[in-house]
């Protein structure tokens, strides 16, 4: 059970919910009029922070700068949204936030007062338990909430690519001119002349050439691959569901509704 000693230690502390999942964090402490009970916490919650629910403190337990409370983080997250006049929750304000959390209190409570710092807490202590709800004049009225959707971006991976080099073998043909020597007989008649010897064996002797295909491999750079990216924008649809508050009109005796 917590108790005066405990409002200082809970500001800005983590909201652990029974499963031990994260809430959120405690930025406003509400307390009970009279004895000055911490009862509920305003905590910041959503994808951005941006939504205030009340969570139930009154049997929570703070442990290393955080506090355990015996509810669920989708419990808190369904709570209804209250929209509390000059600091004040009204037992009508509460009942629904007991209602929602299936807490029964023993006895009424009255009015909570919004902490915000040790000096609001002094403050707190020192006003009246027998506050009213608000009323002006003859008029009475109650106010409208709706939750909106707060659509954001945030950066993730979506997938690896690289370049991966790699060798392949495959077959070239190349037609390349080759020569050879071929030899001819060339006869020229002789005018005029004896013979200065007599018959005898002879021979001359040529040598041919011919030219064969080499083939020699040498390495070249033929190109650069390198990769870049582009960033892309593309228009997404994002669905969510939000509540809104309605107000019936109910008149006791002859009953109806109206819209």
């Amino acid at each position: 059970m917590l108790d005066q000693t405990h409002v200082e230690a809970l500001y800005d502390c983590d909201v652990i919910d029974k499963q031990g999942e994260k809430i959120g964090s405690v930025k406003r402490v509400w307390l009970e009029d009279g004895t000055g009970k911490p009862m509920w916490a305003e905590v910041h919650t959503g994808l951005f922070g941006m939504r205030e629910s009340f969570v139930p403190i009154q049997q929570g337990s703070v442990a290393g700068g955080a506090i355990t409370v015996p509810v669920s983080k989708q419990q808190v997250k369904d709570a209804p949204s209250l929209h509390t006049d000059h600091d004040h929750m009204t037992d009508e304000e509460q009942d629904a936030l007991y209602r929602h959390y299936g807490m029964i209190p023993q006895a009424k409570t009255g009015e909570h007062d919004r902490l915000d710092g040790a000096a609001g807490r002094q403050a707190a202590q020192q006003r009246s338990s027998d506050r009213t709800g608000r009323h002006a004049g003859d008029a009475a009225e109650v106010t409208l909430s709706e939750e909106r959707l707060d659509v954001g971006t945030r950066k993730v991976e979506s997938g690896r690519v690289r370049l991966v080099k790699h060798t392949v073998t495959e077959e070239r043909n190349v037609t390349v001119p080759v020569t050879h020597e071929e030899v001819r007989v060339v006869r020229e008649p002789v005018e005029g002349g004896a013979a200065d010897r007599a018959f005898a064996d002879e021979q001359a002797e040529m040598t041919l050439h011919r030219e064969e295909p080499v083939v020699q491999k040498r390495v070249e750079a033929t190109e650069r691959v390198r990769l870049e990216k582009d960033a892309v924008t593309e228009q997404r649809d994002v669905k969510g569901e939000v509540r809104k508050e309605r107000v019936d009109v109910e008149r006791e005796g002859d009953r109806h509704d109206r819209r």
